[in-house]
């Protein structure tokens, strides 16, 4: 077998995974994963249950590769603002920019982090849970180069980031909700949204007072 077939067999192996990460998306906005069966998701692609084994192990693995592509993109946006070298009102404007936009190109990805985060498939939900944990990590990472950190414990600054990571996501949740409710109610929750975030900036700045 030449590199040439070997290249097309492993794009078509990929363009049937995607196929069914993007099928089981869809097929949960509406229901939960411990609820999704293999064959519903097999049957909107097109292909044979046995074929869904050469991807995933079961619906649990499938829901897992669904977390990393879910929040993967959130990461890359959230790094670039908080690695830009600007004020603190700039930086909370920027993050709930980037938050609204997330939700607005990626809502059954946000719908789906938001369900099963608290759901019945403890693979899923684990992995959820070590996904926020590694973007604490990084948001941590970012905020300890900042001027506003200097002093600070590894542990303080890494609570702070535990902190930004769940306002974002229940930010994220909120511009879900209001989906369709009109541009005003979504100004609303931007507003509170970086009215919150000022709240946590103001404790920061004086967190080593206490």
């Amino acid at each position: 077998m030449n590199s040439s077939t070997l290249g097309v067999r492993q794009a078509q192996k990929q363009k049937t995974r995607q196929a069914l990460l993007d099928a089981g998306l869809r097929l949960l906005e509406e229901q939960s994963l411990s609820s999704l069966g293999l064959r519903e998701v097999t049957r909107v692609v097109g292909v044979a249950p046995a074929a869904f084994y050469r991807h995933f192990r079961d619906m649990a693995d499938l829901g897992v590769a669904l977390v990393e592509e879910s929040l993967a993109s959130l990461h890359v946006m959230i790094r670039a603002v908080l690695a830009e070298q600007a004020d603190a009102e700039e930086v909370i404007d920027r993050s709930v920019e980037a938050v609204a936009a997330h939700v607005a190109l990626h809502p059954a990805h946000v719908r789906f982090i938001a369900r099963e985060r608290h759901g019945g498939v403890r693979a899923v939900r684990e992995a959820i849970a070590a996904e926020l944990e590694r973007f604490g990590d990084e948001v941590a990472q970012a905020l300890a180069t900042q001027e506003e950190s200097h002093g600070w414990s590894a542990e303080d600054v890494r609570m702070l980031a535990g902190l930004y990571v769940d306002h974002l996501v229940m930010t994220a949740s909120a511009f879900l909700e209001a989906g369709g409710a009109g541009a005003e109610e979504e100004r609303r929750i931007a507003d509170t949204a970086r009215r919150q975030l000022r709240l946590i900036s103001l404790g920061r700045r004086h967190w080593r007072d206490r």
